[in-house]
């Protein structure tokens, strides 16, 4: 397990609950010690006066606190999470035209990707892989001798709304440069223009072009937010085509089941905002990509099936404790571990949805190290 670092408020209830589709946050693990609290509130004092307690349906009823930065996270990590949740950002409104929406979030992408090109100079190409759009980012100073059979898959994130080109930089070009590696970032089909299997099934379609040339043990797949909730998916949907596991996989900010537990609750409190929707009931309900889909469909939430599981390759799970993905990334290691894969989790405390996505954070630069180390250890 690794201990770490947060993103930003918004004003108006729309605004807020754009920004927590695009940049959500952060889970408190909270452990109280001492005496049990009585199960009953005292109805002689107020709310904001009553001492914390549990009830008898399990339910803890919390007093409003004020919750300092973490104390394991950089000084970096701790202006970057005033910047993202304390200042106003004007991001467009959750029912606003989605080209609005995806425009904003490129200019804000954009922004983050010129700056990771600056500290890790790459070289990117626009591809066609049988019809489905992709860029090929290989480092400046050349791919390494070891790495040229291998080859990484980068689904990017954007709430299966957007993220095309600049999303898929971001998480692209800085272990493309690290790992000395060949990275293809896809853009698969979103909503609400499309809906599900699209994203899977351009993720086959690209997949299997790059089978013409490489083993399949030497192709890893990776993504963050949506695009972790879509390499997930992409696993499951392998499996039905009959193609062959890559060698690894890369599991950010994201699930292969439903959302829920307590960071669902306590994450968006932690950074001012209200929870994505539908992740407090375990619901797909922040995009319509997903809107005709049954929940109990491993396609879509492969950890309903533990056999698809188990044919998982070695997965890296990574969050912040301040995502609201938090809990259901351990439940994924959990369960994946149950079914017998090889796992590995990692979490930076106090860090936010994405955090990585900001090149320039100290816990940014470790959690590149990370990853590429996974998948030099894991790839054939």
């Amino acid at each position: 397990m690794k201990a770490r670092a947060f993103t930003n408020n918004q004003t108006s209830s729309s605004s807020r609950w754009s920004r927590a589709l695009g940049y959500t946050m952060a889970l408190l693990l909270v452990a109280v010690a001492g005496a049990p609290r009585s199960a009953v509130a005292d109805p002689s004092v107020t709310k904001a006066e009553q001492p914390p307690f549990v009830s008898a349906d399990a339910a803890a009823h919390i007093r409003a606190l004020d919750v300092p930065f973490s104390s394991f996270a950089s000084a970096e990590a701790k202006t970057a999470y005033a910047r993202l949740f304390a200042e106003e950002h004007h991001a467009p409104a959750g029912d606003a035209d989605i080209a609005v929406r995806r425009a904003y979030f490129d200019r804000f992408n954009s922004a983050l990707a010129r700056r990771a090109a600056e500290i890790y100079p790459v070289r990117i190409e626009g591809k066609v892989f049988g019809g489905v759009k992709a860029e090929v980012i290989t480092p400046k100073e050349g791919v390494a001798a070891k790495e040229r059979d291998r080859v990484l898959i980068n689904l990017h994130g954007g709430a299966f709304l957007w993220g095309e080109g600049s999303g898929g930089e971001i998480e692209s070009i800085p272990m493309a440069s690290v790992g000395r590696i060949t990275v293809i970032t896809i853009a698969y089909r979103q909503g609400p223009e499309y809906k599900f299997p699209a994203a899977s099934e351009d993720v086959a379609t690209v997949y299997r072009a790059l089978l013409k040339d490489h083993k399949p043990k030497n192709i890893g797949i990776y993504g963050c937010s949506a695009g972790g909730i879509l390499t997930a998916e992409a696993v499951a949907w392998l499996q039905k085509e009959h193609l062959p596991m890559p060698g690894a996989v890369g599991i950010f900010c994201a699930s292969a089941g439903k959302f829920g537990g307590d960071s669902s609750f306590l994450a968006p409190e932690l950074s001012g905002q209200p929870p994505l929707p539908g992740s407090t009931e375990g619901k797909l309900s922040f995009t319509p990509y997903f809107s005709d889909v049954s929940l109990s469909d491993p396609l879509v939430l492969p950890m309903n099936s533990k056999r698809v599981l188990a044919q998982f390759p070695p997965t890296l799970l990574i969050a912040g404790s301040r995502d609201f993905a938090f809990s259901s990334v351990c439940q994924t290691d959990i369960e994946l571990t149950k079914a017998g894969v090889k796992t590995e989790l990692h979490i930076w405390d106090g860090l936010w949805h994405s955090f990585f996505n900001n090149p320039d954070l100290p816990e940014s630069r470790e959690m590149y190290s990370i990853v590429m180390s996974f998948f030099d250890r894991n790839l054939g």
